[in-house]
């Protein structure tokens, strides 16, 4: 190899001592991190403020009263608005007749978020991230360890490439509840300002209690799942931690 490719001593120096320090960070987090962040997990989820019975309990008030309504003095008002409506549509100036209520500035000040989901994804989120960061520094050591392609001899390389494919898989997975939990931010706050815009509504304001007890469900299940993915991955590796670290008998030279 050294006669195809000039490779810079100094630099090959930092290279391998990448390589070691990956190996040592990688055989800890599969030896004794994992299973600890497990135990972790597993204990979060018994915890109360994630085993609530009654979701009434993480409801959170939507301070936008119910404005009285609007009376018209006679027959006549209600004509003339009636024909100013088909004026609009006559001259094509109005695509949406029903504008509702402009609002300029909350009655009660900012919209409060719901405090109690909002103190539960700051724990879940830290955890998340978490996963992703270590699953990265074992996929990269498992791919270091991938020896240089050969005819034959091939079934421990396939065993590394599976659980590159499978540490890769839980990256996504675990990427995709971030998005999850972004989704539930932009989605309760286009439905809190229709409960600004249209107050009357009841409906939309039922719907934010659904999405809110939706979101404190969904975050038990992500907890659930990302204490699973500690518990699938540890076993997965130790189990074929042979064929992983040696996958050829004769390949302690034959690294990239």
């Amino acid at each position: 190899m050294s006669s195809l490719i000039k490779v810079d001593r100094e630099i090959k120096t930092k290279v391998d001592a990448f390589r070691e320090r990956i190996t040592a960070e990688a055989e800890d987090l599969v030896a004794n991190f994992f299973p600890k962040k497990l135990l972790e997990l597993d204990h979060f989820l018994k915890d109360p403020s994630i085993n609530i019975n009654e979701l009434k309990e993480i409801h959170s008030e939507i301070n936008l009263s119910v404005p009285d309504p609007i009376l018209l003095s006679n027959l006549h008002d209600g004509l003339e608005g009636q024909n100013a409506k088909k004026r609009k549509l006559e001259d094509g100036s109005g695509d949406d007749l029903v504008t509702g209520t402009k609002v300029f500035v909350m009655p009660g000040g900012m919209m409060k978020c719901n405090g109690n989901l909002v103190e539960l994804i700051e724990k879940v989120k830290p955890e998340i991230r978490t996963l992703i960061e270590k699953c990265n520094t074992v996929k990269m050591w498992v791919q270091l360890l991938i020896p240089r392609i050969e005819d034959g001899n091939n079934f421990g390389v396939s065993i590394q490439e599976e659980t590159v494919a499978e540490l890769r898989t839980v990256e996504g997975e675990a990427a995709s509840y971030l998005d999850q939990i972004s989704r539930y931010y932009i989605t309760r706050a286009k439905l809190v300002s229709k409960i600004a815009k249209y107050p009357h509504v009841e409906d939309y304001r039922r719907t934010v209690t659904e999405i809110d007890e939706k979101e404190y469900i969904s975050l038990k299940i992500i907890v659930s799942e990302l204490r699973n993915q500690y518990v699938t991955l540890h076993d997965m590796i130790l189990k074929n931690i042979e064929k992983i670290k040696r996958p050829r008998s004769s390949n302690a030279d034959a690294l990239y």
